[in-house]
């Protein structure tokens, strides 16, 4: 029953999107999103069924040279597919932003409409804002749906798992001028946009795996107590290296405040001072040498018992590709309890890379750690060492 509350819809999107990461990771493109091709595992996976429009990118695709019309549903089909584009992940990604739009609104953004030209119009006309039909509408959620549903396929999310990310994390969705709007866009830009098809130069065949290569999530752990400044430094480094070679990457940089198994945690310092709100602000001065846009860009304090159980969950729920962590140098202590980075090298389910400052720095002890995997790694230089 229509419309869903927006917190249902955005945990239905969120496992969508994840069905959706899984699917283009092995080079695959649904192509026919829509709320029959969907099903629910009893414990709540996503899955995709109904491949039969699917696209492959290493194996010929047949629909594509059978037929010269668009061949799909139309309410759910994403504008490029009007132009013969079958290449592009982001496709799928439209098919969620109406699938979204309409599980929150109960109205299709582009109507019903199975005419061609009557498809067409989508190249040039953008739909209502949800804002508009239901003023209470969060502002954060007509962003990503928004954003989804943009006409050129650039201004979408670059990929399913950094839109995952954003529906797993609405409260640090960074706002744009989307997320206001209360009416479509002007005749003019319209107008614009329908007669200078032809100006449009022809795109370069996509590569579905170097879309993703180029667009990854990147976690980096970060310990922000007394004595970690040269470590966090050279994490630093580490992390400039990553980000400018991927030029669409998300970072999202996560500290854990450790809590205790038996004493009761106090949420502010000796000075009263928030702990939380503290370590989001020193994670936010962390990054701000990179200057991300702010999409680009999330701070997250966890709170655990274990940092490296923390870390990992991090990880798998967000499907973070790669984890950048610190690992201090050695101590009898850590080798012989072993260590948070030790075990986010040894279990994580991505690349990790384990940091350690050079040598030269002066050493000092924190819960960060340095086990048998860090080892590993280069102790007399900067450059890291990657598990």
């Amino acid at each position: 029953e229509l419309p869903l509350p927006y917190e249902e819809a955005r945990v239905i999107g969120g496992k969508v999107a994840t069905a959706l990461a899984s699917l283009h990771r092995q080079n695959v493109i649904h192509h026919d999103i829509k709320p029959s091709s969907i099903m629910f595992r009893e414990r709540g996976e996503a899955v995709l069924i109904d491949f039969g429009l699917s696209h492959h990118r290493h194996l010929p695709d047949l629909l594509q040279e059978e037929f010269r019309l668009p061949y799909g549903t139309a309410p759910y089909m994403a504008p490029e597919r009007l132009l013969g584009v079958r290449d592009d992940p982001r496709s799928d990604l439209f098919s969620l932003g109406v699938l979204l739009y309409f599980f929150t609104t109960s109205v299709r953004p582009f109507g019903e409409t199975e005419s061609l030209r009557g498809m067409r119009r989508r190249l040039w006309r953008d739909p209502y804002p949800p804002r508009e039909l239901k003023p209470d509408y969060p502002p954060w959620l007509q962003e990503i749906v928004l954003r989804c549903l943009e006409i050129d396929p650039a201004a979408r999310y670059p990929t399913a798992a950094q839109l995952a990310f954003d529906l797993g994390h609405p409260d640090q969705v960074k706002l744009t001028a989307r997320a206001q709007r209360l009416s479509r866009d002007p005749l003019s830009t319209v107008w614009r946009r329908r007669f200078n098809l032809g100006a449009v130069p022809p795109r370069p065949k996509s590569d579905v795996a170097a879309q993703l290569a180029s667009s990854p999530i990147v976690a980096v752990a970060l310990d922000i107590g007394e004595g970690a400044e040269a470590l966090n430094d050279t994490i630093r480094v580490t992390a400039e290296r990553v980000l400018s070679t991927s030029p669409s990457a998300r970072l999202a940089c996560v500290n854990v405040l450790k809590l205790n198994r038996l004493a009761i945690d106090r949420t502010h310092d000796e000075q009263g001072q928030n702990k939380h709100v503290d370590r989001l602000v020193a994670l936010q001065h962390w990054a701000r040498p990179f200057g991300l846009e702010e999409g680009r860009l999330t701070v997250h304090v966890l709170e655990a018992i274990d940092p490296a159980a923390a870390i990992l969950e991090f990880a798998a729920v967000n499907l973070v590709d790669h984890i950048i962590i610190g690992a201090r140098q050695n101590s009898p202590r850590r080798a012989l309890l072993g260590s948070v980075s030790a075990k986010v090298a040894g279990e994580a389910p991505c690349t990790v890379t384990v940091v350690r400052p050079s040598r030269l720095a002066s050493p000092a002890e924190d819960g960060g750690g340095d086990g048998a995997a860090d080892q590993a790694a280069n102790a007399a230089a900067t450059p890291p060492a990657v598990f």
